[in-house]
């Protein structure tokens, strides 16, 4: 066994060689185990207002053993509210708090912490009075003699630098007219403890009061009610929210930045604050369409109120995923938002019903545990299908449930299954095939007895932490049935009952009709021609109709043309956008209908279409090219980088201006843009193999950016890019200059 030697003022405690690890086995009693395994991560500080101590850590306990030693502490301690003033610096990425908690003992204790990675600590005063403290990168710890007792107030000054959990974007460029700047916060899993010390544990739940200090000029939104906005000084603005009821640490959420808004109300009265930025003012409708309607469904269909104050919705530049469910405050990506044709192909409902719904599922009742995650994923998923359902109709209800099944199929033909209630599941299992057990156990109950135990379960866990074993007794009880069964196949067992789902999705008449013709692909075109055209009668089903084009793309029979020409006739946007999407060469008596669909409201179809006409009739790129001229297409400007590309590489088309529009592509490669417009950028320079000292000096930059899947395609192209001598001495031109953390990649990559 290894021992422990930590010298130490007699004002806290004195300990000797011990058998740490042995004694945090086998004895409970043992009078420094807590403040022991506080110190298991190296050397670290500890502090008091009269003296600075250091102790010398010979030892490192297991990480999870230690983790379940810290678990314990909301056995010990419950913490109720906190009062904060966070005072955050975008210029220079810092943020300062004064916070104060307030708690109760539950048990004796000589040891309190809270998480808090990578902070620097002032002040620290419990109940009013000095108190010793300690901290490391991962915790701050208060030492002091806890007993039974009620409304303890610990005081607590602090400074951090967060590299995660609070991001702001474009803060670190030159300010322009076209800067849009932003401070946002993510804190899902365990990251709000990088910019506020708090709880990585879900089972602590607080009510947090916080009032933020920001920049004159700029919206702060957060969880709660605006009780009041301050102006402090010339530069400074104190916004204090209000939050009514307690809720885990991970969804604390802020956005600040320029914002507009205009606010809705639910039938039941409650407000919805729908932000935007003000040059997206004519997005507004087609982004935030049937959020009332939403709102509204799920009171309804859940049979339990909104159960906080009130709900904003706040999209944010750069953002890490489609959407987060902070408590009453719904962030999500500025790529949803979409203007009337982009709303056609890509659209804010799906992540708009899901977070919304997490405001039942996951905010009001909190997992316990990560193997219980389905309970927020799954459930979110299951709800916003049916907010679809309602505004869309069954046979979208049942063709999404029917791609979500052939896809945990293939994965657990592959061996690949996994259980639903366990840790470290993939998104996948979480919310696809945790949506596919609510709609297989409201099957099995029934709706009245589904309904019934939904209302149950909330009714009984407001507030409070649950898990799957809770969420199973609630629904045995409601509804009198044996759960064992639907236990055992749909949240125990790593592979998917697709015999049960097919059955299910069997008993869609349009799946059924969907499942027959999908069965004649085997079959000659001659043969299911008849089949195949009386699926294309007017009006034409969405999905039936792709699956008719799906079939017949490879052929250029007559009978093959009269079929696509009469899938052109259909006006079904969906069934002519499958056409160009399937079809890689364009028949010449096809060629007006594809030229029509240059007209067609999506831009998903715009793109494809410019696409494959400027491939296959090079005689007529330059009228192609003058149509779509001033066509933007979706938020990453698809349709226009693509003109901008195919301008470039266009033989004698304005080589006039052909200096200006590829200053135009690689200035959408700028640290100003959002990362999706950046990407599409790196993208197509390097197709036409036209990387600058600019581009190169951009990808840099967007090789240590904080969004994770855009510096890792950034890096993967710097990959790419550093095969090629002449890129690679060209990046070792311009590593001069660079600040440390690009330059310390570089220099990686550049050696390897």
């Amino acid at each position: 066994m290894q021992k422990i030697l930590i010298h130490i003022n007699e004002d806290i405690k004195t300990l000797e060689y011990k058998n740490v690890s042995n004694e945090l086995r086998t004895n409970e009693e043992f009078p420094v185990r807590q403040t022991a395994i506080l110190y298991f991560a190296g050397i670290i500080r500890i502090c008091s207002m009269r003296k600075s101590f250091i102790f010398l850590l010979l030892i490192s306990i297991l990480p999870l053993q230690a983790q379940e030693i810290l678990k314990s502490q909301s056995n010990c301690f419950d913490f109720t509210r906190l009062d904060a003033v966070v005072k955050i610096r975008p210029e220079i990425g810092e943020v300062t708090g004064e916070l104060n908690y307030f708690f109760d003992v539950l048990q004796d204790k000589d040891t309190l912490f809270l998480d808090a990675k990578m902070m620097e600590f002032g002040d620290v005063l419990l109940n009013g009075d000095e108190v010793n403290f300690s901290a490391n990168d991962q915790f701050l710890f208060i030492i002091s003699d806890f007993s039974k007792s009620q409304n303890n107030r610990l005081a607590i000054n602090y400074a951090a630098k967060p590299t995660s959990a609070m991001y702001f974007i474009n803060w670190d460029i030159p300010s322009s007219p076209e800067t849009r700047r932003q401070v946002w916060t993510q804190g899902q899993g365990k990251s709000n403890s990088n910019w506020i010390p708090s709880f990585d544990n879900l089972s602590e739940k607080v009510e947090f009061d916080i009032s933020y200090d920001f920049p004159v000029g700029y919206q702060v939104i957060a969880n709660g009610i605006l009780k009041s906005r301050e102006k402090l000084n010339d530069s400074l603005v104190r916004w204090s929210f209000d939050m009514a009821k307690p809720m885990s640490s991970y969804l604390i959420g802020m956005a600040a930045g320029k914002y507009s808004s205009v606010t809705r109300t639910s039938t039941s009265g409650d407000a919805m604050e729908l932000y935007f930025l003000p040059e997206d003012e004519s997005k507004v409708e087609p982004t935030y369409r049937f959020s009332e309607r939403i709102f509204d469904f799920l009171e309804t269909e859940i049979g339990i109120p909104y159960p906080w104050q009130n709900y904003k919705q706040i999209p944010v530049l750069d953002f890490l995923y489609a959407g987060m469910e902070n408590t009453g405050a719904t962030l999500f990506s500025s790529s949803l938002v979409v203007d009337s044709i982009a709303y056609n192909d890509r659209n804010y409902i799906n992540v708009n019903a899901h977070e919304l719904a997490h405001q039942w599922f996951g905010d009001y009742v909190t997992e316990k545990d990560g193997k219980d995650h389905w309970l927020h994923e799954g459930f979110a998923s299951y709800y916003a299908l049916l907010a679809e359902k309602e505004i869309f109709g069954s046979n979208y209800y049942y063709w999404k449930l029917y791609q979500t099944a052939e896809k945990l199929k293939e994965l657990s033909d592959k061996g690949k299954g996994e259980a639903l209630v366990r840790s470290g599941g993939s998104s996948l299992t979480y919310y696809e095939k945790g949506a596919w057990a609510l709609h297989i156990l409201r099957e099995q109950i029934g709706d009245a007895a589904f309904k019934a135990g939904i209302k149950n379960y909330l009714q009984k866990f407001a507030y409070k932490n649950v898990s799957t074993a809770d969420f199973l007794k609630v629904m045995r009880e409601t509804s009198g049935e044996d759960l064992a069964q639907f236990e055992a196949d749909w949240l125990k067992q790593s592979a998917f009952k697709a015999d049960i789902a097919l059955e299910s999705l069997r008993k869609s008449t349009f799946i059924e009709n969907y499942l027959n013709l999908a069965a004649l692909k085997k079959y000659p075109l001659e043969e299911k021609f008849e089949y195949l055209n009386a699926a294309l009668e007017f009006p034409v089903n969405d999905y039936l109709g792709q699956e008719v084009v799906h079939q017949i793309a490879g052929y250029n029979s007559p009978q093959a043309i009269s079929l696509l020409k009469k899938a052109f006739n259909s006006n079904n946007l969906y069934v002519r956008q499958s056409i160009v999407m399937d079809v890689e060469n364009i028949p010449q008596q096809l060629k007006p209908e594809f030229e029509s669909l240059l007209n067609d409201e999506s831009y998903l179809t715009q793109e494809a279409t410019l696409y494959k006409l400027w491939q296959n009739f090079p005689e007529d790129r330059f009228s192609y090219l003058d149509k779509m001229r001033n066509s933007i297409g979706f938020f990453e400007k698809n349709v226009r980088m693509l003109w901008l590309t195919l301008n470039l590489v266009t033989p004698d088309y304005e080589t006039e201006n052909n200096s200006g529009y590829y200053k135009e592509l690689v200035a959408y490669s700028s640290p100003v843009n959002s990362f999706e417009i950046r990407q599409n950028a790196f993208s197509y320079l390097y197709q036409i193999g036209s990387y600058s000292e600019e581009t190169l000096l951009n990808l840099l930059d967007a090789s240590v950016h904080p969004n994770w899947r855009f510096r890792d395609y950034a890096r993967k192209m710097m990959d790419e890019l550093l095969k090629d001598e002449k890129y690679k001495q060209q990046l070792i031109e311009v590593s001069e200059g660079l600040d440390e953390r690009k330059a310390t990649y570089l220099n990686s990559k550049i050696k390897a």
